[in-house]
């Protein structure tokens, strides 16, 4: 069967094998008709079959039938297949769904096809009663949009592979020096000038390479609704990210007001075409704060998230250091230095926000100099910055750039396109364990969960988004769904074997993976200079 991610329990049925067929009908009880409009349209196409509506639970006849029972809890499910009768029960339409993507997989790797390659052939179904549901609430995977523009059938495409894996948090990287993807109408060139950079850097920021022509796009706003609806229906959230006051060129570029102007020509800076950390920050200004509430009214309309991410990170602060507009600032709210000035601009947006049902969420810089009640932390720059905020009470993401960016390289080996990082096998990511041990358990309960990074300045489309994203994303979706042993504990060689029927899943659904033997010789990226660091990752 070969389930990713593994079910906390799985049994044999005394039938033997069930099976579907033109005949069997599809009955969904309340609250599950958006999973049978799903199963019609993925499982239906690839299967050839109507799965025609099936009247009442109780008739006879191949039937699925999906109900929803609040004696389980939340997203989880019990799927049952005896005979020619197979009912997915959750605890919730969430749990139904994850439901009905374990009975996909039991269908086997045909079943992820979009037209059927036997459209008479009947479907055989191991007879099992598979009782399962998530750890953690939180299993997210982080997709950049701003390095190099993904689009929205890209986008769509990667939620369904999210929803695949149960995978339940799409965290959308919209904004960075290098573009800006999300239309704001108040402020039109955002999106005119910032969307697009004249050329692109290939490879590392060392490469001497470039793409001399424009590069750019950006999400409509209808894009977006169709985008979150899209997700919704896959039981996914989608978390926005609009970065400050740092990574904020492109902005910058489209309103040079927003820029430290009293120390640099910002009428003269364009969208930026290269990567690292751009030392071009915004202004610590009200003119600054009442832009950027424009722009988060927009997006409030757009996103109905709990949270919205705010970024935070890698705010250089020189030309705060240089700037009597911000000095001037520091000393009107009597803040200690440039690193309480960047909480002063975070913490607005916090209350801002929580004025409207809203959370901030950002990355863990924007715990130096103090943090905002109820406002959460993303952590990257390993388990620090997370132990740190569960301590003080705040939740927190789990997501260490050594363990789970999957930008990271894959193997040590020459072949690899772009190598980035460190190395970070399958087998890596299969043993990472996203609770840190130091966490007493009531901090721990602030641990919402783990997330996976993938942050695209060496991706230039979807194919080398597959291959650094894919197989690692199903290591890690097990790691984010099932309660797993201690890292040094866990069955990695049965993983590997699951694996060998999974990888003809991601056949099947068209995913450019990285085999396990190495890169396809179309993968490679000869010449092109990346930055491989050697040994293991510093742990910290």
């Amino acid at each position: 069967m070969g389930l990713i991610p593994a079910p906390r329990h799985i049994s044999r049925n005394p039938s033997g094998r069930g099976r579907l067929g033109r005949a069997t009908r599809l009955v969904a009880g309340p609250g599950t008709e958006g999973v049978a409009r799903w199963l019609r349209a993925t499982v239906g196409a690839a299967t050839g079959l109507p799965l025609a509506e099936g009247g009442g639970a109780d008739g006879a006849g191949d039937r699925i039938v999906l109900s929803v029972d609040p004696a389980l809890p939340a997203e989880h499910y019990r799927l049952v297949v005896d005979g020619s009768q197979c009912s997915v029960q959750g605890g919730d339409a969430a749990g139904v769904l994850w439901g009905a993507q374990t009975l996909r997989q039991l269908l086997g790797p045909d079943a992820f096809r979009r037209a059927p390659v036997r459209p008479e052939r009947e479907w055989d179904l191991p007879a099992v009663t598979v009782e399962d549901g998530p750890r953690f609430r939180w299993r997210g995977l982080m997709l950049d949009v701003a390095r190099h523009f993904m689009p929205k059938e890209g986008v769509l495409r990667y939620l369904d592979l999210m929803a695949a894996h149960k995978l339940n948090v799409f965290h959308f990287h919209l904004t960075d020096d290098q573009g800006w993807r999300v239309e704001i109408k108040k402020y039109p060139k955002l999106t005119e000038t910032g969307s697009w950079r004249a050329r692109t850097k290939f490879g590392h920021r060392a490469s001497p390479l470039w793409e001399e022509k424009p590069h750019g796009g950006h999400y409509t706003q209808d894009d977006i609704r169709e985008i979150v609806a899209y997700a919704a229906e896959r039981h996914i959230t989608v978390v926005p990210e609009i970065d400050v006051p740092g990574h904020s060129q492109a902005a910058i570029a489209a309103y040079p007001e927003l820029g430290n102007t009293d120390v640099v020509d910002t009428s003269a800076l364009t969208v930026w075409d290269n990567w690292g950390i751009s030392p071009n920050v915004l202004a610590p200004t009200d003119n600054t704060l009442r832009f950027y509430e424009g722009v988060f009214e927009e997006l409030l309309e757009l996103f109905p998230s709990e949270f919205v991410h705010v970024g935070g990170d890698e705010c250089l602060k020189d030309q705060w250091r240089r700037s009597p507009t911000a000095q001037a600032r520091i000393a009107e709210l009597g803040l200690a230095d440039e690193d309480g000035l960047q909480a002063w601009f975070v913490g607005h947006f916090a209350d801002w926000l929580a004025a409207r049902g809203r959370r901030l969420i950002g990355w863990d810089e924007i715990l130096e100099g103090g943090l905002a009640p109820g406002a959460a932390v993303s952590s990257w720059r390993g388990y620090a910055g997370g132990v740190a905020a569960a301590q003080a009470g705040h939740d927190v993401v789990m997501c260490p750039e050594q363990q789970v960016y999957l930008d990271y390289r894959q193997h040590a080996g020459a072949d690899e396109p772009v190598p980035i990082g460190y190395v970070r096998t399958l087998e890596d990511v299969y043993r990472f364990e996203p609770v840190p041990e130091q966490l007493t358990p009531e901090q721990a309960r602030h641990v919402l969960g783990t997330q996976a990074n993938v942050w695209t300045e060496a991706m230039e489309d979807h194919a080398r988004v597959d291959y650094q994203t894919f197989p690692r994303l199903a290591a890690f979706a097990e790691v984010a769904w099932g309660r797993l042993p201690v890292p040094a504990d866990r069955d990695f060689a049965g993983f590997e074997r699951r694996m060998a029927v999974h990888y003809r899943r991601l056949d099947a659904l068209g995913v450019a993976y990285r085999p396990p033997t190495g890169p396809h010789p179309w993968q490679r990226r000869p010449g092109v200079a990346g930055r491989p660091l050697d040994g293991p990752p510093p742990s910290r």
